[in-house]
């Protein structure tokens, strides 16, 4: 027991330095003796767990599911839910060097030997798994097709974390996805279920109250 509680102990620091690695400098410049080095462990327990740097790469983004996998949500609302996943998932990129590393590399997935698509369909069946439950609650707006909202929503995270990690290092990221679901949320949800929505981060460390989206403007003739 003690034995495979190090190799698990060894497994998860190559990770972890890898991770950090192919984040900062690409799948493709990164070395297997840079993350060696990193790891601080020897090339034998290394190269035990990890034949290579493809395998090693895809351990780190197959981090990103196991992240995914073990979130809560904490409300019963299935688009709040959608809402506080996304900032959930803008701290982990802020926060997380295995999330980030993960991303980066789902991002270059064009370097592996088969592209990776299986981080992309996941994240797009969990938006589409919430926007079927809030369709059947009622909440959407009547013929909005839920797989066709989760795409446009995950195209448009995975191009807001990437516009923030280049223009300001992801500093502005939290206040990007204010403004993503700010603009998206009129356009998916009904005018009733608006005010139950917030649009703010409500990480733990302070639940704010609710930030009630602006519904669409409409005018009368005086």
């Amino acid at each position: 027991m003690a034995r495979q509680a190090r190799a698990l102990a060894t497994r998860q620091t190559v990770l972890l330095a890898a991770a950090e690695v192919f984040d900062e400098r690409g799948y493709a410049a990164a070395t297997m003796s840079e993350i060696l080095e990193r790891a601080g462990v020897t090339k034998g327990a290394l190269y035990f767990h990890f034949g290579s740097k493809e395998e090693l790469a895809l351990a780190v983004i197959e981090g990103q599911g196991a992240w995914l996998a073990t979130w809560r949500p904490t409300s019963d609302s299935p688009v709040q839910t959608l809402i506080d996943l996304g900032y959930a998932f803008a701290h982990a990129l802020v926060d997380d060097p295995m999330v980030r590393g993960s991303i980066r590399l789902t991002i270059e997935h064009g370097s592996f030997t088969q592209p990776q698509i299986a981080a992309y369909q996941r994240w797009s069946d969990a938006a589409r798994a919430l926007l079927e439950q809030a369709r059947d609650a009622g909440d959407l707006h009547p013929g909005l097709d839920p797989a066709a909202a989760a795409g446009v929503i995950t195209g448009a995270v995975t191009g807001i974390q990437l516009s923030s990690q280049v223009l300001t290092g992801r500093r502005d990221l939290l206040q990007r996805m204010a403004d993503l679901w700010t603009m998206l949320l009129p356009g998916l949800v009904q005018p009733h279920a608006l005010a139950r929505i917030s649009v703010a981060d409500r990480a733990p460390g302070g639940e704010p109250e609710p930030s009630p989206v602006p519904g669409p403007v409409t005018s009368t003739d005086d």
